[in-house]
């Protein structure tokens, strides 16, 4: 199945990117846009959802039949910035579980650096939503897809802010059956790996480091 590239344009939305790309946007307010941005992007994500239970209820007035969601997804944040967006992802999808993968691109070695891998124990079968504020050149992220479909999940979702032209075309080369929920996609990378016009460093912005 081909993956699909879902750019969400809404007037809020760009709204609230355009404060993400000022660079005197402080760090407490970058991550409050970062949570408000993610949790639309989480309902986006689940717009297509068709696992679903039906479930008997008592309202105040009747017995009545209800839909809730079954074998839920599984949200893993690609550190550090995709911690950014976790909670906020995770508040609008409260029942799925969360992993975490810390991988990086080593300029030394010119290869990707995983320092740490922890998953749920059930993630086979399940549709994985990956976390990263920022893809650029894809490589850290096409090294997570790797890992995750190692452990046989049935799907796999990504959910970022910016993603750049190259990192699509390199995803769908590597990885043709996974999807992109972003808001632009940028055409540009900088000799540093960063987006232009982007938004710098979002690890940074978020926490302050530099």
């Amino acid at each position: 199945m081909s993956g699909k590239v879902i750019v969400i344009d809404h007037p809020l939305l760009q709204h609230k990117l355009g404060y993400l790309r000022d660079k005197e946007t402080g760090s407490g307010e970058f991550r409050e846009l970062v949570k408000e941005i993610s949790r639309i992007l989480a309902h986006e994500v689940m717009r297509d959802w068709n696992e679903m239970r039906d479930v008997v209820v008592e309202t105040p007035i009747a017995q009545t039949k209800v839909q809730r969601i079954a074998n839920a997804p599984v949200v893993v944040s690609i550190m550090r910035a995709g911690n950014g967006m976790l909670d906020a992802v995770l508040s609008m999808i409260p029942f799925a579980s969360a992993g975490f993968i810390g991988i990086y691109r080593d300029k030394f070695i010119h290869n990707t650096v995983e320092y740490y891998f922890k998953m749920p124990e059930d993630i086979k079968g399940k549709m994985a939503i990956m976390c990263d504020p920022l893809v650029s050149t894809a490589d850290t992220m096409i090294a997570a897809i790797d890992r995750l479909k190692s452990y046989e999940v049935k799907k796999i979702r990504i959910l970022t802010i910016l993603c750049s032209e190259f990192a699509i075309e390199k995803i769908r080369h590597f990885h043709p059956d996974v999807d992109i929920f972003t808001l632009n996609i940028e055409k540009e990378i900088n000799d540093l790996g960063y987006l232009v016009p982007g938004l710098g460093d979002a690890g940074d912005r978020l926490y302050q480091t530099k």
